[in-house]
């Protein structure tokens, strides 16, 4: 059995436990959900998802709860959109002394699609299904490099990225599967 956290300091977070539930279960894989909002809960963790959001926030709830080494060590970290963000090595737009977790080979700038009310929805095809992606103030991976392999584009834009390395696995992807109830890119995360 899998011990799940989903980073429940802002963001999507009920969303991504019942998507991760409903991906578990269609996939026969057991899981346990925990709803992490402490330093503390990170120790026992298999994987962890980190939800959407503002990654300025993110990165500073984040610091305030001393997590950031913490996050690291885990061996499955899945970011969506804010998540994806904090997951770079690479970030435009970012706040001055604005922390991230660094550890997918990739640059992305923030909020690049536009403001909230820019925001869409889109068919993709990735390399594990076609599904509609929703980006809200979504950031644009403008890089990618070493060991990250693109899983999906959209207008010629990586909009989701693995990268598996030294036994740790990592997916970063720029949209909101869990709004629509997507449950692919959660069955892959699971099964990485």
């Amino acid at each position: 059995m899998q011990k799940v956290g989903v980073l429940a300091l802002q963001g999507d977070v009920s969303e991504h436990v019942s998507v991760l539930k409903k991906a578990a279960q269609e996939s026969g894989i057991e899981i346990d959900v925990v709803e992490v909002r402490t330093c503390r809960e990170l120790s026992s963790l298999d994987a962890l998802i980190i939800p959407g959001g503002e990654s300025t926030t993110l990165s500073l709830l984040m610091e305030r709860e001393g997590m950031f080494e913490e996050v690291k060590k885990i061996r499955k970290i899945f970011g969506t959109c804010a998540g994806a963000i904090m997951l770079a090595k690479k970030v435009r737009g970012a706040e001055e002394g604005q922390k991230f977790l660094g550890l997918v080979d990739i640059e992305v700038s923030r909020n690049a699609y536009g403001p909230q009310t820019e925001s869409f929805e889109a068919e993709i095809e990735s390399g594990i299904g076609r599904l509609k992606a929703v980006f809200i103030r979504a950031p644009v991976i403008e890089r990618v490099w070493g060991d990250a392999k693109v899983l999906a584009e959209f207008a010629g834009k990586p909009v989701a990225v693995e990268e598996r390395v030294e036994g740790k696995s990592f997916l970063a992807i720029t949209f909101h599967p869990e709004i629509n109830g997507e449950t692919k890119f959660h069955e892959h995360f699971l099964r990485m």
